[in-house]
């Protein structure tokens, strides 16, 4: 069977370049090993799809070549995917921060895909695992279900580690080592973060709490909230600055990130000296995690008893009060992968390789990584169109 364009993995990604290259009149077939199309999809967003950001730009991905995806996104915008999701007459809602997602359900984006590739008669299989390729004189051969497939381009869209109970898995990163293609390592990104037995237990009291913080590591700084949980630290702000930790490095929480502590606690010593400090803390954070510092450092004291060294050690534990994580939970509940095919060795208006001409690599598995909010999503959506343009 002879293709133009053979696509592996169904995804976001994929199915944006299948339709996108089918709609030009070529020949597409999209292979993918699971047993339905857009899993990732449909569990995203709480079932709902974050389908993409508003103020997507450059700044907010990740990579060891910053300049690669910029390309792509100038070429393919969020206001162009949401055109698309308005023509299908889908329902959405900004959440927050320029977050799109949908009113329904994130099948809604899926089935617009479908039928998107359906009116450029693009031709999926799913149940499909890839089990060989090679290149040869006219394209690429490729074996599935003891089928041999022939195409003369070959694009693989088929993710990266994360959440592999959905079946993710580095088969992209074995596709481009088949090939000579450099990969950079890889972790997991948007993930939460575990703590030792000694801190969880320390801590245990605070399971469930959410608070909106600065949250810093390394270059990355993000005000989102954080959830305390019975394995460590979550939270949108503990996911953005995940991608930006190394190990052993601190997390550094500012729980005040809209004061100026030192001057309101010498304010509310002069104004309300009969006020407890559990009870003034409570007031901007919450009444668990006032008692558990409070228990843990100063007691109880009223304000009109407490020194400016007592406000001075306050503030240095609180603005910002430093955690170290023992690591992360891994790709099992990560949302991305960091790292990947080496930019390096792709072009960045077509995707193709600079090594293999006809192979391409869009989506995940390419080494460009976005914040958490939809630009995922817009990456997958502008890469994929990127090389549905020229495949």
């Amino acid at each position: 069977m002879e293709y133009d364009v053979v696509i592996i993995g169904a995804g976001a990604a994929g199915l944006m370049c299948a339709l996108t290259a089918g709609q030009r009149g070529r020949r597409v077939l999209v292979l993918d090993h699971a047993n339905k199309v857009g899993k990732k999809i449909l569990m995203s967003g709480g079932g709902r799809c974050n389908f993409t950001n508003m103020y997507s730009t450059p700044e907010n991905f990740l990579s060891a070549n910053p300049h690669f995806c910029k390309s792509a996104l100038s070429r393919y915008t969020p206001w162009e995917f949401i055109s698309l999701v308005e023509r299908h007459g889908i329902p959405y809602h900004e959440k927050k921060l320029g977050q799109l997602f949908c009113d329904r359900k994130s099948r809604d984006i899926v089935q617009l895909l479908l039928d998107e590739c359906r009116s450029g008669n693009v031709e999926i299989r799913t149940h499909s695992p890839v089990s060989g390729i090679e290149k040869c004189d006219s394209g690429f051969r490729l074996s599935s279900n003891g089928q041999t497939f022939y195409c003369n381009t070959l694009v693989v869209a088929s993710g990266g580690l994360s959440i592999p109970k959905m079946g993710a898995s580095g088969f992209g990163y074995e596709v481009a080592r088949q090939f000579d293609i450099p990969c950079l390592p890889t972790r997991a990104g948007l993930v939460p973060f575990t703590l030792d037995e000694r801190k969880l237990r320390d801590l245990s009291a605070l399971a469930g709490v959410s608070l909106e913080v600065h949250a810093r590591t390394r270059e990355g700084l993000f005000r989102e909230n954080l959830l305390f949980t019975h394995r460590g630290l979550s939270g949108p702000a503990i996911l953005q600055v995940s991608s930006y930790w190394a190990p052993g490095q601190d997390v550094a929480l500012d729980l005040f990130p809209d004061y100026d502590l030192a001057e309101w606690l010498r304010t509310q010593r002069r104004e309300r000296p009969r006020v407890h400090l559990k009870r003034l803390l409570a007031e901007p954070l919450s009444r668990r995690v006032a008692d558990y510092w409070c228990d843990r450092h100063l007691g109880n004291p009223l304000m009109a008893d407490i020194s400016d060294q007592e406000i001075a050690f306050t503030v240095s534990h609180l603005q910002p009060w430093s955690l170290v994580p023992s690591g992360t939970e891994g790709y099992r509940t990560a949302e991305v992968t960091l790292g990947g095919v080496d930019t390096h060795a792709l072009s960045s208006k077509t995707m193709e390789s600079k090594l293999v001409p006809g192979l391409y690599f869009i989506g995940e598995v390419v080494d460009v990584t976005g914040h958490l909010g939809g630009h995922n999503f817009q990456w997958a959506w502008a890469s994929g169109r990127a090389a549905g343009e020229v495949v």
